[in-house]
Parts: structure tokens; sequence; C-alpha cells
């Protein structure tokens, strides 16, 4: 049973979010969000969730001096059967990052389409995966949160955990657009939420939704998470967004490759919890990764 003493809003952070939301009041107030950006609901929902954060997730940052006072496209993989490693980055880039930001989380067509979760996502922050999009806000000084595996990332079944798919390569044109740095992030810990997972295919499609995890706990268990944050990876300034596949895919392999050698690391230095799944799962994806070699 969780102890809900432990999910209380903490003194030293119902300060540090006062602070955090009066530096972004400073940010946005000549700034008009397209799609709805709303501070106050932000500021209701962190203080709902970084106990959650803090105490049942047990969340560690490694890396928050990589992080630099402009813009990103801040590109992780994408891990457990619901997008919980985007809320936990998301947090961390608020509390465990200087100077705070609300990172804009690019989601699918589906999710941005679903009656009042569609509208809450965009007022926190979410945004519908478009260049068009990216280029304003890029322009406007924000950050892009982006996964490149796309749905594919979070329906895994258990076998296939931390298995990176192949990346996508709109997140890079993207990049490329204006110029904007990609910073690797890579989270452990989010697949063991949800320890024994099946995804039926055909039922998914029989109810035109993008997947159906089927698993034997309904709520995410409290497995710890740690978030990396690696050096962050200028784009080329000779290559533009309409450069070729092959130019492309070039760099997004060395994307992946690096996100591939920070989820080995977190592998290594996990901290214990189901280790009777973790365990052969770890050492199966360190020596997959090895045989193959970077690509």
């Amino acid at each position: 049973m969780l102890n809900l003493e432990h999910l209380l809003l903490s003194a030293e952070d119902d300060l540090k979010i006062n602070q955090i939301f009066h530096h972004l009041r400073e940010k946005y107030k000549d700034y008009q969000d397209p799609w709805g950006l709303n501070l106050e609901l932000c500021e209701k929902a962190l203080r709902k969730l970084v106990p959650v954060y803090r105490s049942y997730f047990k969340v560690r940052v490694f890396g928050a001096e990589n992080v630099k006072d402009h813009s990103y496209i801040v590109t992780s993989n994408h891990t457990g059967q619901l997008p919980i490693d985007g809320m936990m980055i998301t947090i961390a880039f608020l509390m465990d990052v200087s100077p705070p930001r609300i990172l804009r989380v690019m989601v699918e067509r589906f999710m941005a389409q679903l009656p009042f979760i569609g509208d809450w996502s965009a007022q926190t922050g979410a945004i519908m995966g478009d260049r068009n999009n990216c280029a304003f806000l890029i322009d406007h000084g924000e950050s892009i949160l982006v996964f490149p595996e796309g749905v594919r990332g979070i329906s895994k079944n258990t076998s296939d955990f931390y298995k990176l798919r192949t990346f996508s390569e709109g997140f890079y044109r993207m990049a490329l657009q204006k110029k904007t740095p990609i910073l690797p992030v890579c989270v452990i810990g989010a697949e063991e939420m949800f320890p024994f997972v099946f995804h039926s295919k055909k039922l998914a499609r029989l109810l035109k939704v993008p997947a159906l995890p089927l698993t034997a706990n309904l709520m995410p268990l409290p497995s710890p998470i740690d978030i990396y944050i690696g050096p962050e990876i200028p784009v080329p300034t000779h290559l533009e967004a309409e450069a070729t596949e092959k130019e492309i895919k070039e760099n997004v392999f060395h994307i992946e490759n690096t996100i591939k050698r920070m989820l080995i690391t977190g592998l290594k230095n996990r901290r214990p919890f189901f280790d009777i799944i973790r365990k052969p799962i770890s050492k199966f994806v360190i020596k997959e990764f090895k045989n193959k070699g970077h690509r």
C-alpha cells in the first residue's frame, strides 16, 4: 500500500514551484500561444504530479548540466505502455533543469483529437506533430520534446522492453529547418511499470486504436525512473530540411545510437526493482547492441 503522506507536496517543492512560475510568467507575459497554453493549469498539474515524481517513481536526473538556455529538439526513447515517460521528462525540465522550461510535447493526431484529453494536453503544452507548429515554437524560444519511435515505442511486449524501434526522420528535418540542436534523452524504468505485457494487434485494429496493451496490473507499479540527458548534438549547417533520405538517415542513426549507448549505461546502473524481469532484459539488450555494433 502507498503511504499517502509521501505523496504530499513538500514545503521545499512548494517554494520551488512558486519560483518556477514567477519565472515562466515573466517569460510568457507578451506571448499568445495558438494552442492555448495555460500557465495556471500547468502549475496546478505540477503541484499534483511532483509528489508522484519525487516519492512514487523516485525520479533521478543525470546530465542536467548539459542543458543550456536556448531551444532544443529534445529527443527520447519511448517506454512503458502509457506516455508517463513524457510526463516525467516534462516535470524534470521544470523541477531539475535550470532555467526551468515547459517542454512542448509533440503528440500523435489520435491523442490530440481525444475529447477532454486533447484540450487538457494542449493547455499543458502538447502540440500535434507538425513541422510548421515546431517552426513557430522554435521561433518563439521554445523547446520541443519528440519520441521518434512513435506509438511503436510504447507498444512493446515484455520480451521487447528497451529495444529501440527504428527512429522516424521527421524530427531531424524539423531540427534542420531551424538549425536547432538535438538534446538526446534516455528514460530507464518506465518499462517495469507494467512488467507483463501482451499487445493484441487484431483487437487494436478492431477498436481503431493505435495500440491495446493487455497487462497483469492496471495501475503502474512504482518502478524507480532515471532520466539521462546527454550533451547537445548540433545539426550540420550545410544540410537542409529537404535533404535526401540517405543524408538524413545517416544523422538519424547517429542520434539513435547515441540513445542506445545511454540505454546501456542506464540499464547497468538501474536501481533494483522487479529484477526477475529486469536483469534478463538488460543483459539481452546490451548483448544485442554490442553484437550489431553501430549502424
